[in-house]
């Protein structure tokens, strides 16, 4: 039965806000109730009124997307921009300090990251979105902390705080862009939120060009730094504005999906449930696990192997900026309505393994031409390869490199959300989704930065990278071929009201005893 059938057939409310039963503290309207936005605005809150013709009211599904988008815009999206110009800091230990600090990050993240949804799910998605951005700001003034004094703990504890930080901030992303959407605009929506993110990223990236654009030098100056943290620091202020999720309204007039869990205890064995349950989840956690992977050979290998600090800082504006293309084009193509949903997640699948294919076989070509050794200085500071400047003629070839691997970054990952959200509508199954994304995402991202910590060759980072990604596409065929289906119920999923499970639940909630 397609969506438009089932909305079709639901009652039609009139929605005056005086008959609405309180639901801890928020107006509350049922889940199956449609109503038009001239309905909504009769609730009597400010939020649910439309101040511009054409525009949206504030507690409209795609405004509170465009709101976190800008909260990420401020906090990943800029260090995404200060870690993709690569070895940031100075010194001599400044490439293994922020190689550790990245594993310290990738280790909390991984660990916190698995149950960051039961987090988000308790504390609710703007809290975590608040404490999250915080994180962003400690790691930025850590790097200024190392330039000035070179305190390589305090940046290894930044990256370890930030890893907690991240956590909670993904999942509430995740919660939120998987489940606001409505079934046929959830390829638009990933689109909106990772075009605006990564439009700080570009935004980000300016800031260390404009700052070194006239140095050939290898670090980046204080004022870098300082800049970065003022943006960061304004995220979790944006963050105190978004509305909790009970408040929200869908695009087609339905409230989102919520539910109250009675425990955390519980909401943990829901998320192992979810997992028992629901194992097609497994078949994605390779694409997760990989997703972060290539990062580090990017940024750290590629980028800040072969470039100098200003050429750095374009090829990361590059790189960043042309993810929005590529976030574009895959949202496209995942919500066209020629097709159904089953035929768009097959069409994605082949489009981006094709793709991923051509740009790591052209990386190939130009990973053979340098190595570790031709790049790092001998006792003597003398470097076997020179740094490429943009002004170089040998510049161009990587550049273009360098900017599809960005593109196919953009399409990789919001093809991963799109599937997720595809298996659910419901917030906190979507939450837990994006807790387990993030968690094994972060563990592979931890080995990696190890595995550079230790000077692993640099054609080593590059095989592992392809063949993650490549080989992660292949065992998802069995979900993406046949599992997607064309609808998602809306009905809301709670994970403990198996009877199976009734036994865990009790003694969960200290409710029942072991007898």
């Amino acid at each position: 039965m397609s969506a438009e059938k089932i909305v079709d057939d639901v009652e039609i409310n009139t929605f005056d806000g005086s008959n609405s039963e309180s639901k801890d503290g928020a107006d509350y309207v049922p889940e199956n109730k449609v109503y038009t936005p001239s309905e909504i605005e009769k609730s009597g809150n400010i939020f649910d009124r439309r101040f511009i013709p054409g525009i949206p009211a504030y507690s409209n599904a795609i405004i509170q997307i465009v709101m976190l988008a800008f909260v990420v815009f401020m906090t990943p999206g800029m260090y995404n921009a200060l870690s993709g110009i690569g070895a940031s800091i100075s010194g001599p230990d400044g490439v293994k300090t922020q190689d550790n600090s990245n594993v310290a990050l990738y280790c909390t993240f991984a660990g916190v990251g698995f149950f960051a949804g039961t987090i988000c799910n308790f504390v609710g998605a703007r809290s975590c979105l608040i404490f999250g951005g915080t994180g962003y700001l400690v790691y930025a003034g850590s790097l200024l902390s190392y330039n000035r004094n070179g305190n390589s703990g305090f940046v290894i504890f930044a990256g370890a705080y930030l890893g907690i930080c991240a956590a909670c901030l993904w999942a509430a992303q995740g919660s939120i862009i998987m489940s606001y959407p409505t079934e046929d605009k959830k390829g638009r929506a990933i689109m909106i939120f990772w075009v605006i993110f990564n439009l700080g990223a570009v935004i980000g990236a300016i800031i260390p060009l404009a700052n070194n654009i006239h140095s050939n030098s290898s670090s980046v100056k204080d004022s870098t730094y300082i800049a970065f943290m003022v943006l960061m620091g304004c995220g979790s202020v944006i963050a105190s504005f978004m509305l909790p999720k009970e408040k929200v309204w869908k695009e087609d007039g339905t409230r989102v999906v919520t539910k109250k869990l009675p425990s955390w205890k519980s909401e943990i064995f829901g998320s192992f449930r979810l997992l028992i349950k629901e194992p097609k989840i497994l078949l994605m956690f390779p694409m997760f696990f990989s997703s972060n992977w290539f990062y580090t050979y990017q940024f750290n290998d590629f980028n800040a192997g072969r470039f100098n600090v200003r050429t750095r800082s374009l090829n990361s504006l590059l790189y960043w900026f042309f993810q929005m293309i590529g976030a574009i084009v895959i949202g496209t193509i995942l919500d066209l309505k020629w097709f159904k949903r089953s035929t768009r997640a097959r069409i994605g699948w082949t489009f981006i393994f094709v793709i991923t294919l051509a740009i790591w076989g052209g990386g190939y070509k130009f990973q053979k031409g340098f190595t570790r050794a031709d790049v790092t200085a001998d006792v003597n500071g003398n470097i076997k390869l020179k740094q490429i400047d943009f002004k170089d003629g040998a510049y161009i070839g990587p550049m273009f490199l360098y900017i599809f691997y960005g593109i196919l970054d953009a399409m990789f990952q919001s093809y991963c959300l799109w599937l997720m959200g595809a298996l659910s509508n419901d917030s906190e199954t979507t939450a837990h989704y994006a807790g387990f994304y993030k968690g094994v995402q972060s563990a592979g991202a931890a080995v990696a930065w190890r595995l550079d910590a230790y000077s692993t060759a640099y054609m080593s980072m590059f095989a592992s990278s392809w063949a993650l990604v490549q080989g992660s596409l292949v065992i998802a065929i069995p979900l993406v071929f046949f599992l997607v289906s064309d609808y998602t119920d809306e009905k809301p999923e709670n994970p403990l009201d198996d009877e199976e499970f009734a036994p865990i639940v009790a003694l969960a909630s200290g409710e029942g005893r072991i007898v």
